[in-house]
């Protein structure tokens, strides 16, 4: 065999690994979402439905999901893309309110260039 054949070889070979290696771990996130997926969780599925779960069927792969106070819907189990974590905003202790308005923020109608310079009134060029 030449050469060539055996880089061509080579290279397909590194693809099929690559292939089955991403696949498995694919594979491997998808049971962690699975596992993840209890009744009460906060859900968004593949088209941006969030959600949270009412009832999960095992056998008929479908997942009761309240959109709204009232509204429950049924969709397939593998259209779940990710179970959402509530956001925990830390404010600690030490921060100040008042640090925020501290900042030089343009007042409304001032221009930014204005901001950053001295007020006093510059001679005009028709001025002198």
């Amino acid at each position: 065999m030449d050469s060539l054949t055996l880089v061509m070889l080579a290279v397909l070979a590194v693809l099929v690994f690559f292939m089955f290696r991403n696949g498995r771990k694919r594979k491997k996130d998808q049971e962690a979402l699975q596992a993840t997926m209890v009744a009460g969780a906060d859900v968004m599925t593949n088209f941006g439905m969030y959600g949270t779960i009412i009832a999960i069927d095992e056998e008929a792969n479908k997942v009761e999901l309240q959109i709204a106070p009232g509204v429950v819907v049924e969709i397939h189990r593998q259209t779940i893309a990710r179970v959402v974590e509530p956001v925990v905003v830390d404010v600690s202790e030490d921060s100040n309110v008042d640090s925020i308005d501290s900042l030089t923020e343009p007042e409304f109608g001032q221009r930014v260039a204005d901001a950053d310079t001295d007020t006093t009134e510059q001679p005009k060029k028709g001025d002198a």
